[in-house]
């Protein structure tokens, strides 16, 4: 089961390094990882984006994230309302015929065209995961010479609860 968690962290030197390494030594696989700053000074905000078997170990997960240094708050966000997102740089083998072709598929996807050479465009597209793979799987008979992804970031839409917030709320 794929689990979707965000960490606020103190900035600072090796905590992306501890939080990995704890994952690792605990068997998680890493789907993907993000890290960026936050709208206040000296806080990061990672996403992670890890399968597991079960309920029971994305709980056993949270609570060990809970213990790390520099960890101010981690929150499994799967089961609420998400905004998620992905970044994809995509380097696609063209030439004269081939281009107007690529244009057409790129359009409904709402990717641009980055750079343009002689033998290759290079595409950006943002989006959801499923939309990015799509593109991708599209684009794959044309030539994929090069394909960088940044990995999901999310965070709940609106006003909702933490899970957390209305377990302490009911008690």
């Amino acid at each position: 089961m794929r689990r979707v968690i965000t960490l606020t962290v103190q900035n600072s030197s090796g905590v992306l390094n501890r939080i990995t390494g704890m994952l690792s030594k605990r068997g998680f696989n890493i789907e993907s990882i993000t890290v960026g700053a936050s709208e206040s000074e000296g806080i990061s905000k990672m996403t992670i984006v890890v399968d597991m078997l079960n309920d029971k170990c994305a709980e056993q997960l949270t609570k060990q994230l809970h213990k790390q240094i520099d960890v101010l708050k981690v929150d499994d966000i799967t089961e609420s309302k998400i905004v998620a997102r992905e970044l994809a740089l995509i380097k696609v083998g063209t030439n004269n015929t081939s281009r107007a072709e690529i244009q057409s598929i790129i359009e409904p996807f709402r990717a641009r065209v980055l750079d343009v050479s002689k033998n290759s465009l290079i595409i950006e597209v943002t989006g959801k995961p499923d939309k990015v793979d799509a593109l991708i799987e599209l684009l794959t008979p044309y030539g994929l010479k090069d394909l960088s992804r940044t990995g999901v970031t999310a965070f709940r839409r609106g006003q909702q609860k933490h899970i957390q917030d209305l377990k302490t709320l009911s008690v």
